[in-house]
């Protein structure tokens, strides 16, 4: 139904209200240019408005939940407990992101850096909210153009290969990605992907046209959230960024790529029907993801550069969460994410803390270091178990959730598949032993026979925001109906 210019303009009114932790990020991101005019060079007022901006989006998801989807701009975004949801993941890890910063020093560029970052976090929040491939396609780029620039942070020759080749890969995928897009647009006749027009008229194409599409599509998410193929940039960018911004890369505009894909791929399955068989697809793409991360990981011997390799494998894993495609499996999914945010900061907010103090994240130059820097050596163990997925951590909860979920889809389905996908994900866990508790093994076994490592200060703030996020991958971990409590309550209609 045509609608009349007033209730367009109303629409557009009302859509606006909603948006209040978008416009507080705005709001924020222009306060810090506003600083940056004025010349204000402390990088410690940058981050408390930074701050106080990511704390007060987050605040107002709460305050703005929305049972009942509510779709905005002419059907370009909708509001839902499935966005708000991960809106509120996003602000937290930006939040944890900053108060790294904080704590590290960070001080080049401060106006760059907090409005770069916020500006990722504004486009992580549309991303999820896309019903249409024109918000979609709009919100990658705002979280890309501002990780590029934040990948060279440090402003290394390193740096500047990492940045460069990630922005390579993204322009790639992006491209790819637009290029599907506007064939499915020929194909379907509208951008907007959850409506019933578009499943419908791909469904009677039955065109390997529409496939190839979809695959095309599929390059933009899987790039985000550093999934195989599209992992290579990776691994290099992790070793040459700054550690916090490493910790907001590996997490927020990952969280985002997933849950996008999840909603497009709700949005092609609906009534369990499809234009191919995409669960396969998503199920195949975790298994390749799961095993590529984890085998490269085994070899290395720098710390970043290792957890480069994990991102890609907990993508994998993320990625396994979604392919049963039940409302179990995605609250599985988004409890997975939430602890996948916590163990993730921890170890490095953890690292951030032997690189302040020894100037290193090498994990050969690690060994010995429990000595002097105990009370941090044990707590990046307990991260490193949780990601490993062993008790008691809430990462074995969150993996053991995933398992249950993917077991219960082949019970249904009888998809071979997805067994493979259960048997590969029990097997990489076990092969993840072998390179995450490589770290542990050199801080308390291997002696440091190279210099006498100078003693950590036990009292730093690293260390206490170390211990809340382990302290919270405990407590998951023996009480999860507190996160799935929250989470049943989630209203899933697309």
């Amino acid at each position: 139904m045509q609608l009349s210019l007033t209730d367009q303009l109303q629409w557009i009114a009302d859509s606006t209200s909603i948006l209040v932790p978008e416009l507080i990020l705005v709001a924020g991101i222009l306060s810090v240019i506003l600083l940056n005019i004025f010349r204000v060079v402390h990088f410690r007022i940058y981050g408390a408005v930074a701050i106080a901006s990511v704390t007060l989006s987050g605040l107002s998801v709460l305050l703005h939940w929305h049972t009942d989807p509510v779709s905005l701009f002419n059907h370009l975004l909708r509001a839902d407990d499935f966005s708000s949801a991960y809106k509120l993941l996003f602000a937290l890890g930006t939040l944890l992101t900053f108060l790294l910063s904080l704590s590290s020093g960070t001080s080049n560029k401060p106006a760059e850096y907090c409005s770069l970052l916020l500006t990722a976090t504004l486009g992580a929040n549309l991303l999820v909210m896309s019903t249409s491939f024109i918000t979609v396609i709009l919100s990658l780029e705002l979280i890309s153009i501002s990780t590029y620039v934040l990948a060279g942070f440090h402003f290394t020759k390193p740096g500047a290969e990492g940045s460069l080749k990630y922005f390579l890969f993204g322009s790639a995928a992006t491209a790819i990605m637009i290029y599907g897009i506007s064939l499915l647009f020929g194909l379907s006749g509208t951008l907007n992907f959850t409506s019933s027009e578009f499943v419908s008229h791909l469904i009677a194409q039955h065109s390997s046209l529409v496939m190839l599409s979809g695959f095309f599509i599929l390059a933009g998410f899987l790039f985000k959230a550093s999934a195989v193929p599209f992992h290579l940039w990776a691994p290099d960018v992790y070793e040459a960024a700054p550690l916090p911004v490493v910790a907001f890369l590996s997490v927020v505009p990952k969280l985002a790529g997933v849950a996008a894909l999840l909603k497009f791929t709700l949005a092609i399955n609906l009534f369990g029907q499809s234009f191919f068989d995409w669960q396969t697809v998503i199920a195949a793409v975790a298994i390749l993801s799961i095993v590529v991360g984890n085998l490269s990981a085994l070899a290395q011997k720098e710390a970043k550069r290792m957890m480069a390799y994990s991102s890609i494998a907990q993508a994998g894993f993320l990625m396994a969460a979604m392919a049963p495609l039940s409302l179990q499996s995605m609250q599985f999914m988004i409890f997975y994410s939430a602890v996948f945010l916590i163990m993730n900061f921890a170890v490095f907010t953890l690292l951030q803390q032997f690189e302040t103090t020894y100037k290193t994240t090498s994990i050969h130059a690690l060994a010995g270091l429990a000595k002097t820097a105990l009370i941090p050596s044990v707590l990046l163990t307990m991260a490193l178990i949780a990601l490993t997925g062993l008790p008691p951590t809430a990462g074995f909860t969150a993996k053991l959730f995933v398992f249950s979920s993917i077991w219960e889809a082949f019970t249904g389905t009888g998809k071979s598949i997805l067994l493979w996908l259960l048997l590969i994900g029990l097997l990489n866990t076990v092969i993840s032993l072998f390179f995450y508790l490589k770290i542990p093994f050199y801080l308390f076994i291997r002696a440091n026979t190279l210099t006498e490592p100078a003693s950590a200060k036990s009292f730093t703030f690293t260390n206490l925001l170390g211990l809340v996020l382990v302290i919270a991958l405990f407590v998951f971990f023996f009480y999860p109906a507190l996160l799935m409590g929250w989470l049943n309550r989630i209203n899933f209609v697309l």
